[in-house]
């Protein structure tokens, strides 16, 4: 079974439903329910997408679906080495720094599925696109 670190980008794209984005995204997930696919998250996933969800419904809302997709990924803990690294890193974006030391403690991984590739050009891990990732899935499946 493959293991993938989704970017933030990838699970707001699935809850919210923004489209073309989330058809692909709901690929990954329905990949996942089967068993094809560990999907994992960062800590710092939940915060970000706490945010964008907020703006769409209630708290309480809000809080039920994080639940529920806390129950059907794996959510990789953000340590303060992971944070250290992360500030002198040479990252662009500080966040996806993050997301990258983040995933660099997870040893099972096989990659980091974004939309964004040149935000993690420093990536020592492999990073796939969405549509990438799901061919990946679907060529390992046959």
């Amino acid at each position: 079974m493959k293991h993938f670190l989704l970017d933030t980008n990838i699970v707001i794209d699935f809850l919210t439903d923004r489209r073309p984005y989330s058809l692909v995204a709901a690929k990954l997930f329905d990949y996942s329910e089967k068993g094809k696919v560990k999907l994992h998250l960062t800590a710092v996933s939940y915060n970000n997408t706490y945010y964008i969800i907020k703006k769409l419904t209630s708290h309480k809302e809000t809080i039920r679906i994080l639940k529920e997709l806390e129950s059907i990924t794996n959510t990789i803990a953000t340590t303060h080495e992971v944070i250290k690294k992360a500030l002198d890193s040479e990252f662009r974006d500080f966040e996806d720094a993050i997301q990258y030391y983040t995933a660099k403690t997870e040893k099972k991984l096989d990659c980091i599925v974004t939309r964004n590739i040149s935000d993690f050009k420093l990536s020592k891990i492999s990073v796939l696109t969405p549509e990438e990732a799901v061919g990946l899935i679907a060529s390992t499946s046959r």
